[in-house]
């Protein structure tokens, strides 16, 4: 569906929408129109707070910073440790990738929502009656939850690494193509196994800045492209598969929640420690002459 999506795959825009509703609605079960809106803008703004929908707050996720100001409660105690629930929530992804694709179905036109719908809607039929056709009803249920899970799990870890925990741009970088998708895209070192594992989605830098490419021939052109980024003066980032994990995870972790929100009643200890340590330095003053009041000036 992806592929597909970026006319990686059939020579006419007609050939690629058919092979897109047939892997995205029919055998996955999700909205190949939805997710092509999504992904175009994705690919246009990377990373932009207001134009990428793939770095909108997504429940007690936040990815930029200022996001998660004025969340409280249950809300922004999830967000403060959003990095520690990360992964677990990943499994999560893949049932609510399924109810965004349905609820999206409403602003389609009305001829491509049959259509779309109709697809949807058999691949919900084989995908929630055939396991009980032949397994037992517990056995079914099982089925279709871990088949979720690792689903949403590994669609998550594929496509995490590739922007989360890069920077936002400056209006001047986002003016230019290649500074906006090169400094916002992360590559993932590569071997046969990780290209098998990922896609070939881990030259994300190729495959942002060439998207209609095959992504078999995006290795090939990897090399090309570092060069000419570093000729350019261009940071170009590219590490392991592990680490890229342990960079969003600390990406994470330290724009939870704005500093107020955060902790307020850590900022109240710290104000009253503040006001009492002042204070005691006043007193010291008045013994130690005009050197330590100097300094309780200072500090105000």
């Amino acid at each position: 569906g992806h592929a597909a999506g970026h006319k990686q795959v059939a020579r006419t825009r007609r050939a690629s929408h058919l092979l897109g509703l047939l892997h995205g609605n029919l055998l996955v079960g999700l909205s190949f129109g939805w997710w092509i809106d999504k992904h175009n803008r994705h690919h246009a703004h990377p990373n932009h707070a207001e134009l990428d929908p793939d770095v909108a707050p997504a429940g007690p996720l936040v990815f930029l910073h200022g996001q998660g100001a004025g969340r409280q409660g249950i809300s922004a105690w999830f967000t403060r440790h959003q990095a520690v629930f990360f992964f677990p929530l990943l499994l999560l992804e893949g049932l609510n990738l399924h109810v965004s694709s349905i609820q999206a179905l409403r602003e389609r036109p009305a001829g491509a929502r049959r259509i779309e719908a109709g697809l949807l809607g058999g691949h919900l039929v084989a995908f929630t009656v055939v396991p009980f056709l032949v397994l037992t009803p517990w056995q079914a249920l099982a089925f279709l939850g871990v088949h979720q899970a690792v689903f949403g799990f590994y669609m998550g870890c594929a496509f995490a690494p590739n922007h989360k925990g890069m920077p936002a741009l400056t209006p001047a970088e986002e003016k230019d193509y290649l500074r906006r998708q090169v400094l916002t895209s992360r590559n993932i070192r590569a071997g046969r196994f990780v290209d098998l594992l990922l896609g070939g989605l881990n030259y994300q830098v190729e495959h942002h800045l060439f998207p209609s490419m095959p992504r078999p021939s995006l290795r090939h052109v990897q090399p090309i492209v570092e060069t000419f980024c570093a000729e350019k003066g261009l940071r170009y980032v590219q590490t392991g598969l592990l680490d890229s994990y342990g960079q969003v995870l600390r990406h994470l972790h330290e724009i939870r929640i704005a500093r107020a929100q955060m902790h307020p009643h850590r900022l109240r200890r710290v104000g009253t420690a503040r006001h009492e340590g002042l204070v005691h330095l006043r007193a010291l003053s008045h013994s130690d002459g005009d050197c330590v009041a100097a300094v309780a000036d200072a500090a105000d």
